[in-house]
């Protein structure tokens, strides 16, 4: 279904300056590159786009503060925090795929669940004996959610998503794609001292072996605040004894593994591919960027930001800024790599000198 708004209204919304024709009506965004329609609202808040706005058919506009646009832009919006803007437009035009209110006729509610009159269940989900769905959440088609469970008000629960037994997942969460909440943990044991016992023991290899692998349960469970989002493909393994923990406002992206007892704070960012072993401990607004692995039982302190691809090995204090393997600040990291690149120049001065000494030697001999 289109969406169409005035552009005072947009204005409105977005606490922003118009200027121009508030009453020109746009129904969606575009790049300033794009064909456009007669009601195109073209988003033009990086500098470098505006020269384009007078080579289209543009006739309004989203631009950044103190921007001139050109005669033929009848109305434009002037916005400071270009992204703070985009979420807000992104959210006005979007197409939400909308699921009937009531339970679809396909979907097995096994006796016990309890669901709220205006959830949306749609076709061949799966609601176990026992489990709990909040006022105003939607189960998209294909939704498997296990006994016990409990998801709180206004989710939204995307296709082959799938809640493990007593899951705890609170308000307005939102679950994307074939993602898994409540796997088992990867916890095993061996019956003497194993290989990875004996490394961490040692530090060396060849020590013990593991004979065999005796499966460790999870008793605990999984449990999400508020406002939770977790992208595609993720998955979120039970604790052993504890509770999994993930702190209300987390935002974690497609294919991102988490373990086994594993506590998360609240307002942190997980980027694609990100893997944390269990028993971790990622303090409150933390950003993990994109395949950042973190060892076992490590504690990251609060506001700290580890770059993408980069391993922690061990505890990191507060607001702390870390890249590589293993992981250490920023700086020391660009001044190791200046050291790294002094090396060769070294290594011919030191030959240079050891030639110099040879031949003092030998005339001396």
């Amino acid at each position: 279904m289109t969406k169409s708004y005035t552009m005072a209204e947009i204005a409105t919304l977005l606490g922003a300056k118009l200027i121009g024709d508030g009453s020109l009506v746009v129904s969606h965004v575009v790049h300033p590159a794009s064909l456009l329609a007669p009601d195109a609202l073209v988003l033009a808040m990086d500098k470098t786009f505006l020269p384009m706005l007078a080579q289209s058919a543009a006739k309004a506009a989203i631009v950044a503060d103190e921007s001139e646009v050109p005669p033929s832009i009848l109305a434009s919006i002037s916005v400071g925090r270009s992204r703070v803007a985009l979420s807000t437009l992104t959210r006005l035009f979007e197409e939400v795929v909308v699921v009937p209110v009531g339970i679809h006729p396909t979907a097995v509610i096994e006796e016990g669940a309890i669901i709220a009159p205006d959830a949306r269940i749609g076709a061949q989900c799966f609601v176990a004996s026992g489990a709990e769905i909040g006022a105003g959440t939607t189960l998209h088609p294909q939704v498997y959610i296990g006994s016990k469970a409990k998801i709180g008000a206004g989710g939204c629960f995307y296709s082959g998503v799938r809640i493990g037994a007593r899951v705890d997942i609170g308000a307005r969460a939102m679950i994307h794609f074939n993602t898994s909440i409540g796997a088992d943990g990867f916890s095993f044991v061996t019956p003497q001292m194993g290989s990875v016992e004996s490394a961490k023991a040692t530090g060396e290899g060849g020590g013990a072996s593991n004979t065999m692998l005796m499966r460790i349960a999870s008793l605990g469970s999984v449990i999400l605040g508020d406002d939770v989002e977790i992208g595609a493909n993720s998955s979120i393994d039970r604790g052993t004894i504890i509770s999994t923990r993930i702190g209300s406002g987390t935002k974690i992206d497609n294919q991102v593994q988490i373990g086994h007892n594993v506590q998360i704070g609240e307002n942190c960012m997980l980027c694609g591919r990100t893997g944390i072993a269990g028993s971790a401990v990622i303090g409150n607004r933390v950003v993990l960027g994109g395949a950042v692995g973190v060892a076992d039982h490590v504690k990251i302190g609060d506001d700290s930001v580890v770059m993408a691809m980069s391993g922690v090995a061990g505890n990191l204090p507060p607001q702390s800024l870390v890249v590589g393997v293993p992981a250490k600040s920023r700086k020391k990291m660009i001044n190791d790599r200046h050291n790294l690149a002094r090396i060769k120049g070294l290594v011919e001065k030191i030959a240079d000198l050891t030639l110099r000494l040879e031949a003092l030697e030998n005339k001396g001999a």
